[in-house]
């Protein structure tokens, strides 16, 4: 199925998932899961829970590999026990992030692990000027606005740090920059070249971690760890 997906998002994916550990026998959650596509992958070899509230996305479900499936929001996280899984995802843009980041917490169990993806500002100024020309609404985000995209709506960007200022239970372990080069690659057929995309994935793996790259990447993966309260 991955490889039926829009070459930018089958990269996207396939890094995400290398950069998460090996993961077996966990018990996960995927936040804002779409068609399924991430949560069947780590459902082969983990118990997996995913929540999506849109049922267009449900019509082309994946589950080959067998996964609880549930439709709705936040108000489904809220009726989760507390201290039920060992790694939680969410690699889609949601509202009432706070109260999400909050819920996430407790449903973590102690040391467990987060993996959000969130948009970069300045990596979508870089899209606007050098994609789209889009001089009004670069210097809209470099003012500090927010932006609009087709797919997601109003983009309400936030910086990295600001999950840890709405809960300080969290430890950031790590921080990827993701989509840094290829967006800006408007070869449409050298993009279909398996070679050419292995290539493109090495590098960009290759400059994940570095803050200079991360400045200016669309994306930022970060994952953190919930930290064990000491005083239990």
């Amino acid at each position: 199925m991955i490889n039926q997906l829009p070459v930018w998002e089958k990269l996207a994916k396939v890094i995400i998932w290398n950069q998460i550990e090996e993961l077996k026998g966990k018990t996960m959650l995927d936040f804002g899961s779409g068609t399924g596509i991430t949560a069947d992958h780590f459902a082969a070899d983990n118990q997996v829970t995913a929540i999506e509230p849109s049922k267009d996305m449900l019509d082309n479900q994946v589950n080959a590999n067998c996964y609880q499936q549930i439709v709705g929001s936040t108000e489904k996280l809220k009726k989760l026990p507390s201290n039920s899984f060992d790694y939680i995802l969410c690699h889609k843009y949601v509202n009432d992030r706070e109260i999400i980041v909050g819920e996430f917490y407790r449903l973590l169990k102690p040391s467990g692990k987060l993996s959000i993806v969130k948009h970069n500002r300045n990596g979508r100024v870089m899209q606007m000027i050098v994609l789209l020309n889009n001089f009004d609404e670069a210097n809209n985000l470099l003012d500090g606005h927010n932006s609009n995209a087709q797919q997601f709506g109003t983009i309400d960007y936030y910086d990295d740090k600001d999950i840890i200022e709405w809960c300080d239970g969290f430890t950031l372990q790590e921080t990827y920059g993701l989509r840094t080069f290829w967006d800006l690659q408007q070869n449409q057929e050298i993009q279909k070249d398996e070679d050419w995309q292995k290539k493109m994935m090495d590098i960009e793996m290759k400059v994940s971690q570095n803050p200079d790259f991360q400045k200016i990447a669309f994306f930022h993966h970060l994952i953190f760890e919930k930290r064990v309260n000491e005083n239990l």
